[in-house]
């Protein structure tokens, strides 16, 4: 079965192959491991040693985000959010439970944020100390640029938090050119292309001390990751986490280092993504998204008349293809992922598995 979903991911048989072991995470012997991967991920996220620093938290992405927002947004402070997506409205809810306020900037959910439209929330909302984007919102494959964003939060002199759940390890990012940037939070799974399991902060070292005591969460307190790091050795977990999803990203890490790195990842999803979206389109199937929008992580298109998305679902797999279950865009839709591990074949596939799940439910239509 090919997973196409925009996560979790299909992953390489190496990584799966790295969860078969037992492991004690406060063994001396997994500290020198623990260390060097929290250092590979800094890497990759363009920080700078001792000005960066690498902080894990089990569970899933929306975890690791709560826990940026109530580490970097003092209680009660307010964070503007552009709202172009499921996932921002998800970001949105998240910090309101945490008792921070938020200030909305609605967008359409076909295209990524302007600076203009920032820049001019900015002004008008001075109570905002922090601006939280969504850099891929997987609703419905559009992408928000956060060197373009930061360069006019950094102007009004405000912070930023920033949702790369999806996109970290193949779209752009570089926090050494970023100083505006607190966080980016992600995951093990995605485009790193290892299994869920743990999220991640690369986030300011100045900043996340100075920050203490604002979560007012033992579990969600970065600042308190970073406190028993430098407590117990940067090896140290705090709490029991699922360690062998280190390994198998470790092993993933190989793998995107031997690729050539994020360029080239991203090259290869953006090649499966514009054959997804050409190939859709020929099936007589609209997208979501104009081609000079559509992001290389996840394509989606107009569910045809008369689709029941359960039905399709089932049908696609019966044809050997596993997508998403549900939709989030504001027009009913499906969607199918381009990332994780694979390439243009497993694209063909797809694609054939779509016609012959349309042809199957008799709702083929001409391109």
């Amino acid at each position: 079965m090919l997973l196409l979903t925009p996560g979790p991911v299909q992953t390489h048989p190496s990584v799966r192959a790295a969860m078969a072991e037992d492991i004690a995470p406060w063994d001396a012997a997994f500290r020198p491991f623990y260390t060097r991967l929290r250092e590979r991920i800094r890497v990759i996220a363009g920080g700078v040693e001792g000005e960066h620093v690498t902080l894990p938290l089990q569970g899933a992405g929306h975890m690791i985000l709560e826990a940026a927002i109530r580490t970097y947004v003092a209680p009660g402070g307010a964070i503007l959010i552009p709202m172009n997506g499921e996932y921002a409205v998800r970001m949105a809810r998240l910090a309101r439970e945490a008792g921070r306020e938020v200030v909305e900037l609605h967008a359409p959910d076909t295209r990524g944020i302007t600076p203009a439209e920032v820049e001019a929330a900015l002004a008008a909302h001075p109570e905002c100390g922090h601006l939280g984007m969504v850099q891929s919102e997987t609703g419905s494959g559009i992408v928000n640029d956060p060197a373009a964003i930061g360069a006019v939060v950094r102007a009004a002199g405000r912070r930023m938090i920033l949702d790369a759940v999806s996109a970290f390890g193949a779209l752009p990012l570089d926090l050494s050119a970023q100083p505006e940037m607190d966080a980016v939070v992600f995951t093990s799974n995605k485009c790193l292309e290892g299994l869920p399991g743990f999220g991640f902060a690369v986030a300011r070292v100045d900043r996340t001390e100075q920050c203490a005591g604002n979560a007012r969460s033992w579990s969600l307190d970065l600042s308190d990751v970073l406190a028993n790091s430098r407590q117990n050795g940067m090896g140290s977990l705090r709490f029991t986490g699922p360690v062998q999803t280190l390994r198998a990203l470790d092993v993933a890490l190989d793998r995107f280092d031997a690729e050539g790195g994020r360029a080239v990842r991203h090259a290869r999803y953006h090649a499966n993504a514009l054959a997804l979206h050409r190939g859709l389109k020929a099936l007589g199937l609209k997208p979501y998204l104009e081609e000079a929008h559509q992001g290389p992580i996840v394509v989606t298109v107009h569910q045809p008349a008369g689709l029941m998305l359960s039905d399709f679902v089932a049908a696609l797999k019966r044809h050997g293809v596993t997508i998403s279950s549900y939709f989030t865009t504001e027009a009913p839709s499906f969607r199918i992922g381009a990332i994780g591990d694979i390439g243009l074949p497993d694209v063909e596939l797809a694609l054939r598995a779509v016609a012959a799940a349309l042809d199957e439910l008799g709702l083929r239509q001409a391109a």
